[in-house]
């Protein structure tokens, strides 16, 4: 018995890399699994079916219950077909797991129009259209008087986050799914519905053009860098007994670690007793020490104004 056991599972890109092996470990823990993967290259070129059954193969020779789904997430008709496979193939639909995306790195003034609506059509809009398709299952599901406990767990990153250099794009589309999260946690809760989001730390195809051989594994040690590591927290996220929502972690190695959300800082609060002019706020902001040139960030032991 599994702490997934007779549960359903949608994992979205996972015929290859961290989302092959949440998949593969949901299915250790009872679930069945609708893999999904288009199939494409890490920057959304192509497709090809062959890794979503590689895995459902795999899933099934261990003795577990897996079906392949190759469609598109950003696509809203294939998104919904998404959700269908696994009502249809498994009878109901119970976890989801937002994990496709892609990559297409440049600095931000070689950034161009495809490359910036492409990688927020997958990573953004794919997020969107398959948690909305699930979200109206259990809408439905709730109103007909039978009882939801869902879990879904989006896939964000630390550049959306915390921002890195050259992938405006990519950080723009998963600052979007950190906040998506957030507000789908506080909207689907009145279904039964829990959803958090991951920051993964791992090594897989995405993280090869970024980063090289520096996440290599290390002989005769702990792997830090297996995207593995990143699965068993996205399980425990899954379980029905975890009662955790709105929250984003990153996840990675040996590590889980919450992120704060965005929050007011009482140490940086500038306050008048009407409209600022221009004048006064210089001096408010040279009166808090604050110098010039410099962001607020750069300066966090400052007195406030």
């Amino acid at each position: 018995m599994g702490s997934l056991d007779q549960l359903v599972a949608v994992v979205t890109g996972s015929g290859r890399g961290i989302g092959r092996e949440h998949a593969l470990l949901l299915a250790r823990e009872g679930a069945a699994i609708v893999v999904n993967d288009l199939g494409g290259g890490r920057d959304g070129t192509g497709s090809e079916s062959s890794p979503a059954q590689d895995v459902v193969d795999e899933i099934t020779k261990a003795g577990g219950r897996a079906v392949a789904n190759n469609d598109d997430v950003s696509d809203s008709a294939g998104a919904q077909r998404i959700v269908d496979t696994a009502v249809n193939e498994f009878g109901r639909l119970d976890i989801v797991v937002n994990n496709a995306g892609i990559l297409r790195d440049r600095v931000l003034v070689n950034l161009t129009d495809d490359d910036w609506d492409l990688v927020n059509k997958v990573n953004t809009r794919g997020t969107f259209a398959v948690l909305r398709a699930a979200a109206n299952y259990w809408r439905a599901e709730s109103k007909a008087g039978r009882p939801v406990s869902a879990s879904v767990i989006n896939t964000s990153s630390e550049s959306g986050v915390f921002g890195n250099p050259g992938q405006a794009n990519y950080a723009a589309a998963k600052a979007a799914v950190a906040s998506l999260t957030q507000v789908a946690a506080k909207e689907l809760e009145r279904y039964g519905v829990r959803v958090n989001a991951i920051l993964p730390q791992a090594r897989t195809r995405l993280t090869e053009a970024t980063f090289g051989d520096s996440l290599s594994a290390s002989d005769n040690k702990f792997d830090r860098w297996d995207p593995a590591n990143v699965s068993p927290f996205v399980a425990y996220l899954a379980s029905p007994t975890t009662q955790l929502s709105g929250e984003v972690f990153v996840v990675g190695g040996s590590r889980v670690q919450r992120v704060k959300p965005w929050e007011r800082d009482p140490n940086w609060k500038l306050q008048t007793g009407g409209r600022w002019t221009v004048a006064e706020l210089e001096k408010a902001v040279s009166d808090a020490g604050i110098p010039t040139g410099q962001s607020w960030t750069a300066n966090p032991n400052k007195a406030s104004k």
